[in-house]
Protein backbone atom coordinates (compact mmCIF):
# COMPACT_ATOMS: atom_id res chain seq x y z
CA UNK A 1 0.00 0.00 0.00
CA UNK A 2 1.24 3.48 -0.86
CA UNK A 3 2.03 5.50 2.23
CA UNK A 4 0.69 8.96 2.95
CA UNK A 5 2.83 12.09 3.07
CA UNK A 6 3.77 13.90 6.28
CA UNK A 7 3.46 17.64 5.71
CA UNK A 8 5.20 20.06 8.09
CA UNK A 9 2.77 22.94 8.46
CA UNK A 10 4.13 26.34 9.58
CA UNK A 11 2.17 28.27 12.19
CA UNK A 12 2.16 31.98 12.94
CA UNK A 13 4.64 33.42 15.45
CA UNK A 14 2.54 36.48 16.28
CA UNK A 15 -1.19 36.77 16.77
CA UNK A 16 -3.50 37.80 13.94
CA UNK A 17 -0.84 37.51 11.22
CA UNK A 18 -1.98 34.32 9.45
CA UNK A 19 -3.31 36.11 6.37
CA UNK A 20 0.01 37.96 5.96
CA UNK A 21 2.67 35.32 6.71
CA UNK A 22 1.16 31.98 5.64
CA UNK A 23 1.68 31.50 1.87
CA UNK A 24 -1.10 30.38 -0.48
CA UNK A 25 0.86 27.18 -1.18
CA UNK A 26 0.48 26.15 2.47
CA UNK A 27 -3.25 26.82 2.38
CA UNK A 28 -3.57 24.74 -0.78
CA UNK A 29 -1.96 21.74 0.93
CA UNK A 30 -4.07 22.22 4.05
CA UNK A 31 -7.25 21.98 1.99
CA UNK A 32 -6.29 18.39 1.14
CA UNK A 33 -5.67 17.37 4.77
CA UNK A 34 -8.11 16.36 7.48
CA UNK A 35 -5.74 14.67 9.97
CA UNK A 36 -3.18 16.50 12.11
CA UNK A 37 -0.57 15.98 14.83
CA UNK A 38 -0.49 19.09 17.03
CA UNK A 39 1.02 20.36 20.26
CA UNK A 40 -2.28 21.75 21.50
CA UNK A 41 -5.64 20.95 19.93
CA UNK A 42 -7.31 24.22 20.92
CA UNK A 43 -4.49 26.34 19.47
CA UNK A 44 -4.41 24.30 16.27
CA UNK A 45 -8.17 24.62 15.79
CA UNK A 46 -7.96 28.39 16.27
CA UNK A 47 -5.10 28.66 13.80
CA UNK A 48 -6.78 26.60 11.08
CA UNK A 49 -10.01 28.50 11.61
CA UNK A 50 -8.17 31.81 11.09
CA UNK A 51 -7.09 30.68 7.60
CA UNK A 52 -10.72 30.47 6.51
CA UNK A 53 -10.23 27.44 4.24
CA UNK A 54 -12.46 24.85 5.95
CA UNK A 55 -16.24 24.74 6.02
CA UNK A 56 -16.24 22.88 9.35
CA UNK A 57 -13.25 22.68 11.71
CA UNK A 58 -15.24 20.02 13.60
CA UNK A 59 -14.68 17.58 10.71
CA UNK A 60 -10.90 17.60 11.21
CA UNK A 61 -9.03 14.99 13.28
CA UNK A 62 -6.39 16.01 15.83
CA UNK A 63 -3.93 13.94 17.85
CA UNK A 64 -1.55 15.45 20.40
CA UNK A 65 2.20 15.30 19.76
CA UNK A 66 4.08 17.26 22.42
CA UNK A 67 7.17 17.13 24.61
CA UNK A 68 5.55 14.43 26.75
CA UNK A 69 4.81 12.09 23.82
CA UNK A 70 6.71 8.83 24.20
CA UNK A 71 8.37 7.31 21.10
CA UNK A 72 6.35 4.11 21.44
CA UNK A 73 3.15 6.13 21.02
CA UNK A 74 4.11 7.19 17.50
CA UNK A 75 3.08 3.90 15.91
CA UNK A 76 -0.56 4.54 16.73
CA UNK A 77 -0.40 8.31 16.19
CA UNK A 78 1.00 7.89 12.68
CA UNK A 79 -0.99 4.84 11.64
CA UNK A 80 -2.99 6.85 9.06
CA UNK A 81 0.24 7.51 7.14
CA UNK A 82 1.03 3.81 6.94
CA UNK A 83 -2.51 3.27 5.63
CA UNK A 84 -2.05 5.78 2.83
CA UNK A 85 -3.58 8.91 4.41
CA UNK A 86 -1.53 12.10 4.46
CA UNK A 87 -1.17 14.07 7.69
CA UNK A 88 0.04 17.50 8.81
CA UNK A 89 2.22 18.40 11.79
CA UNK A 90 1.45 21.80 13.32
CA UNK A 91 3.73 23.46 15.87
CA UNK A 92 2.48 25.82 18.56
CA UNK A 93 4.52 28.53 16.90
CA UNK A 94 6.65 28.72 13.79
CA UNK A 95 7.95 25.71 11.89
CA UNK A 96 7.58 22.09 13.06
CA UNK A 97 10.83 20.39 14.04
CA UNK A 98 12.66 23.64 14.88
CA UNK A 99 12.87 23.84 18.69
CA UNK A 100 9.72 21.75 18.57
CA UNK A 101 8.61 18.15 19.32
CA UNK A 102 7.48 17.69 15.71
CA UNK A 103 10.98 16.31 15.08
CA UNK A 104 9.79 13.06 16.71
CA UNK A 105 7.24 12.50 13.96
CA UNK A 106 9.71 13.46 11.24
CA UNK A 107 12.34 11.00 12.50
CA UNK A 108 9.70 8.26 12.70
CA UNK A 109 8.58 9.00 9.15
CA UNK A 110 12.10 8.77 7.72
CA UNK A 111 12.75 5.41 9.41
CA UNK A 112 9.59 4.02 7.78
CA UNK A 113 10.21 5.69 4.42
CA UNK A 114 7.18 7.95 4.72
CA UNK A 115 7.60 11.01 2.46
CA UNK A 116 8.21 14.25 4.41
CA UNK A 117 7.41 17.65 2.89
CA UNK A 118 8.39 20.86 4.75
CA UNK A 119 6.30 23.91 3.86
CA UNK A 120 7.46 27.52 3.88
CA UNK A 121 6.49 29.72 6.81
CA UNK A 122 7.81 32.04 9.52
CA UNK A 123 10.61 30.93 11.84
CA UNK A 124 11.50 33.36 14.63
CA UNK A 125 15.04 31.98 14.84
CA UNK A 126 15.83 32.53 11.16
CA UNK A 127 14.07 35.89 10.99
CA UNK A 128 16.02 37.08 14.04
CA UNK A 129 19.31 35.85 12.59
CA UNK A 130 18.57 37.53 9.25
CA UNK A 131 17.88 40.85 10.97
CA UNK A 132 20.71 40.72 13.51
CA UNK A 133 23.61 41.59 11.23
CA UNK A 134 25.55 38.71 12.79
CA UNK A 135 27.22 35.70 11.20
CA UNK A 136 24.56 33.72 9.32
CA UNK A 137 26.99 31.04 8.12
CA UNK A 138 28.13 29.86 11.55
CA UNK A 139 25.53 29.88 14.30
CA UNK A 140 24.15 27.71 17.10
CA UNK A 141 20.73 27.60 18.76
CA UNK A 142 20.85 26.75 22.47
CA UNK A 143 17.19 26.91 23.47
CA UNK A 144 16.85 28.36 26.97
CA UNK A 145 19.58 29.48 29.34
CA UNK A 146 19.67 27.72 32.73
CA UNK A 147 17.25 29.15 35.29
CA UNK A 148 19.77 29.23 38.16
CA UNK A 149 21.77 32.47 37.97
CA UNK A 150 25.28 31.09 38.46
CA UNK A 151 24.67 28.33 35.90
CA UNK A 152 23.28 30.86 33.42
CA UNK A 153 26.35 33.11 33.81
CA UNK A 154 28.65 30.14 33.33
CA UNK A 155 26.77 29.15 30.17
CA UNK A 156 26.91 32.70 28.79
CA UNK A 157 30.67 32.86 29.32
CA UNK A 158 31.16 29.48 27.67
CA UNK A 159 29.02 30.36 24.66
CA UNK A 160 30.75 33.72 24.31
CA UNK A 161 34.10 31.95 24.24
CA UNK A 162 32.81 29.61 21.54
CA UNK A 163 31.47 32.56 19.58
CA UNK A 164 34.86 34.24 19.64
CA UNK A 165 36.83 31.10 18.74
CA UNK A 166 34.46 29.84 16.04
CA UNK A 167 33.16 33.19 14.72
CA UNK A 168 29.73 31.84 15.67
CA UNK A 169 26.44 33.58 16.40
CA UNK A 170 24.76 32.25 19.56
CA UNK A 171 20.95 32.16 19.64
CA UNK A 172 18.53 31.76 22.58
CA UNK A 173 14.84 32.02 23.29
CA UNK A 174 13.10 32.74 26.57
CA UNK A 175 9.71 32.60 28.23
CA UNK A 176 8.23 36.10 27.72
CA UNK A 177 7.91 36.89 31.43
CA UNK A 178 11.67 36.36 31.80
CA UNK A 179 12.72 38.67 28.96
CA UNK A 180 13.96 41.44 31.24
CA UNK A 181 15.92 39.24 33.71
CA UNK A 182 17.63 37.38 30.86
CA UNK A 183 18.45 40.59 29.01
CA UNK A 184 19.95 42.09 32.17
CA UNK A 185 22.02 38.96 32.76
CA UNK A 186 23.36 39.03 29.20
CA UNK A 187 24.31 42.71 29.44
CA UNK A 188 26.03 42.16 32.80
CA UNK A 189 27.89 39.00 31.75
CA UNK A 190 29.04 39.61 28.16
CA UNK A 191 32.15 41.58 27.22
CA UNK A 192 31.61 45.22 26.29
CA UNK A 193 32.40 44.77 22.57
CA UNK A 194 30.25 41.68 22.10
CA UNK A 195 27.26 42.48 19.90
CA UNK A 196 23.85 41.62 21.36
CA UNK A 197 20.58 41.56 19.41
CA UNK A 198 17.08 41.46 20.87
CA UNK A 199 14.23 40.53 18.51
CA UNK A 200 10.77 40.94 20.06
CA UNK A 201 7.37 39.91 18.64
CA UNK A 202 8.70 39.11 15.18
CA UNK A 203 6.11 39.68 12.41
CA UNK A 204 3.75 41.13 15.07
CA UNK A 205 2.46 44.64 15.59
CA UNK A 206 4.95 45.23 18.46
CA UNK A 207 7.99 44.00 16.57
CA UNK A 208 11.33 45.41 17.70
CA UNK A 209 14.75 44.31 16.44
CA UNK A 210 17.74 46.09 17.97
CA UNK A 211 21.40 45.05 17.59
CA UNK A 212 24.13 46.87 19.54
CA UNK A 213 27.37 46.30 21.37
CA UNK A 214 26.98 45.51 25.05
CA UNK A 215 28.70 48.79 25.94
CA UNK A 216 26.01 50.66 23.98
CA UNK A 217 23.24 48.64 25.62
CA UNK A 218 24.56 49.67 29.03
CA UNK A 219 23.92 53.31 28.19
CA UNK A 220 20.21 52.62 27.66
CA UNK A 221 17.41 51.34 29.89
CA UNK A 222 14.84 48.95 28.49
CA UNK A 223 11.67 47.41 29.82
CA UNK A 224 10.89 44.64 27.36
CA UNK A 225 7.25 43.60 26.91
CA UNK A 226 6.12 40.11 27.84
CA UNK A 227 6.13 38.92 24.22
CA UNK A 228 8.07 36.15 22.44
CA UNK A 229 11.73 37.11 22.08
CA UNK A 230 14.92 35.83 20.48
CA UNK A 231 18.31 36.83 21.89
CA UNK A 232 21.47 36.63 19.79
CA UNK A 233 25.06 37.55 20.46
CA UNK A 234 28.35 37.43 18.59
CA UNK A 235 31.79 38.03 20.04
CA UNK A 236 34.43 39.63 17.82
CA UNK A 237 37.72 37.81 17.51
Amino acid sequence: MKKGTLYLIPNVIAEETALDVIPPSVKAVLQSLTSFLVEDVRTARRYLSSLKIYDRIEDLEFEVLNKDTRPEALTELMRPLMEGKSMGVISESGCPGIADPGALAVAYAHIREIPVVPLVGPSSLLLALMASGMNGQHFAFHGYLPIERSEAIQAIHQFEKESRLKDQTQIFIETPYRNNPVFSLLVQSLHSQTRLCVAIDLTGKNQQIISRTVSDWKEQQYDWPKLPAVFLFHSAR
